[in-house]
């Protein structure tokens, strides 16, 4: 098959013709306008020479001798040399000359009609006569009483004229080529350079390379977002743009960083090292790293590469979930079996009334049973997060209470209820671990989980976690949910651990189901109940409608951050 051009030969051959056309047109132009000029000169110079004749005195007067040629041809033949034309030729009104270059044919009819300037109108033009093809001009002359006696034709040869003008065209014609072997040579060597800008690739290979480099930046799971040196978002790709919860990424592309990203995510631009850290995006948790983009050793920008960590929190917070159900059953068999001791010593004992009624003061029934048996929890992931919580927080040496009044039916049947049970759960499980790291060991901590019904019929479920930790101070109440805020000491290591952004994962659940979250005073440390109706602690109560499972989050739902305020 034949092969395409390549693109070095195809810039070459444009630019030749581009600079080919140019040049040859430049110099045909420039080519027309000399012969014009010349023209324009030598029609000048005839006029004059024609008008000059016409009025001279002794030319005038000569007409009324009996020879006048003898008269008029030196004068003639004098104008002509000294003017630089071809002839003078003096007419009569009868078109008889009286000078002429060859003196043989004066007195002779003259070859061309006379009859238009004889008339007294001024002629110029072209006309082939005795001394060939010639271009001239006659004017009229006139005597005393202004009438015609005669006519004056002054001329040039079209074989002078064009000798002259390929005389003066050399000089153009070796410029016009010396500008094309310029730009022959130019041509080339910009070609060369543009082949070396491009490293010497081809159109398709460019394309290709594109279109590779798109498919594997929007194809990757990690987000990616470039930023120039002007703060300038200059790339974003598909998982970044969904991360992010942004609209149209092309859209992005060229607008300022500040105005499309998140605070947080400027704030890490803005840093001056490379550096990750965990950032609260809408309802995700993403772990971002940023680098510094280098061309030669300069700097010409920041990238973030964004992942995804609220699945990583999910299942640390199942497993989390799982170790704690673990934990609390191992503890639940070894006080049943301190019970069934105590049972198998009183029966061997022969007191058979006292182990009757040992058994009858017991709590009935298994692990989950005491949550839902208890009160009117029958979401069992609800139930097994409340039992996990509790289960934790007894080893810490805190007391956890679920509120008997509790009531939450099986969500099963409900719209979406899938992402209310996972934002239910977001939020009792972020609430419980901010209450358990506010109050310490020695601590209390009240919960309850109701759907209630108002007067008008609609339906809402309240979240109330209260504790006996220090409280919230009122001025800070607004301030603990916003992103990165907390009163606890930074752990070690290299990432942040997320801490300050469980509350604001709390805010924003709620926010989104167009719910609240409230802060009031919570329970009284153990041992000092203080003043009645005076209250310690702190106490956040969140509200959703019964029909916030019909919305769809903004995120993946169900992460338990574990951030404290």
């Amino acid at each position: 098959m034949r092969r395409r051009m390549t693109l070095r030969a195809q810039l070459l051959m444009l630019q030749v013709v581009i600079v080919l056309v140019t040049v040859v047109g430049t110099g045909a132009v420039a080519s027309f306008l000399q012969e014009h000029q010349l023209r324009d000169n030598y029609r000048d110079r005839m006029i004059g020479v024609a008008q000059s004749v016409s009025t001279m005195p002794v030319v005038i007067d000569a007409f009324d001798d009996a020879d006048p040629s003898a008269t008029i041809q030196p004068v003639a033949e004098l104008v002509s040399k000294s003017s630089g034309i071809a002839y003078a030729v003096v007419m009569n009104k009868d078109g008889i000359r009286y000078s002429h270059p060859d003196p043989g044919k004066i007195g002779g009819h003259v070859s061309t009609d006379p009859g238009g300037v004889l008339s007294g109108d001024v002629y110029v033009g072209t006309q082939t006569g005795t001394l060939g093809r010639s271009w001239r001009v006659k004017v009229p002359i006139f005597d005393a009483r202004h009438a015609v006696i005669g006519a004056v034709s002054v001329g040039v040869l079209e074989s002078d004229l064009r000798a002259q003008y390929l005389a003066n065209s050399g000089w153009l014609f070796l410029t016009i080529g010396i500008a094309a072997v310029l730009g022959v040579i130019g041509a080339a060597w910009v070609t060369l350079v543009i082949r070396k800008r491009i490293f010497g690739l081809e159109p398709e290979q460019i394309a290709g390379l594109l279109e590779e480099r798109e498919a594997i930046l929007h194809g990757v799971r990690e987000g990616v977002v470039a930023v120039d040196d002007r703060g300038r978002i200059a790339l974003i790709n598909d998982a970044a743009v969904r991360l992010l919860s942004l609209p149209n990424g092309r859209e992005l592309v060229g607008t300022h960083a500040l105005d499309s990203l998140d605070a947080d995510l400027v704030r890490l631009l803005d840093s001056g090292d490379a550096e990750q850290s965990l950032v609260l995006a809408g309802e995700r948790v993403l772990l971002v790293r940023r680098d510094i983009a280098r061309i030669s050793g300069r700097a010409i920008g920041s990238i973030l590469i964004l992942r995804d960590n609220t699945e990583l929190h999910t299942l640390l917070r199942d497993l989390d979930g799982v170790q704690g159900v673990a934990d609390g059953l191992r503890a639940q068999a070894h006080g049943f079996a301190n019970k069934l001791h105590v049972i198998s010593g009183l029966l061997e004992l022969g007191r058979v009334e006292q182990a009757v009624s040992f058994i009858a003061h017991e709590r009935s029934g298994g692990t989950l049973s005491g949550v839902t048996g208890r009160t009117g929890i029958q979401e069992l992931e609800v139930a097994a997060l409340l039992l996990m919580k509790q289960a934790r927080a007894e080893e810490r040496g805190i007391t956890t209470t679920i509120e008997p009044d509790s009531t939450l039916p099986v969500l099963a049947s409900r719209p979406s209820a899938e992402i209310l049970r996972a934002d239910l759960i977001t939020i009792i499980g972020n609430l419980l671990d901010n209450a358990a790291e506010a109050t310490g060991a020695g601590g209390r901590i009240s919960i309850s989980v109701n759907e209630r019904t108002a007067a008008n019929g609609a339906g809402t479920f309240v979240v109330s976690v209260a504790d006996s930790g220090e409280g919230i101070p009122q001025a800070l109440r607004e301030r603990v949910f916003t992103p990165g805020y907390t009163s606890k000491a930074a752990r070690p290591g290299p990432v942040s651990t997320g801490r300050g952004i469980g509350l604001t994962l709390v805010k924003r659940i709620a926010t989104r189901h167009g719910g609240t979250v409230e802060i009031g005073g919570g329970l009284p440390a153990a041992g000092t109940p203080g003043p009645k109706g005076e209250a310690c602690g702190a106490r956040f109560t969140v509200t959703l409608p019964a029909g916030c499972g019909d919305i769809a989050p903004a995120g993946l739902a169900g992460a338990s951050a574990g951030g404290t305020p």
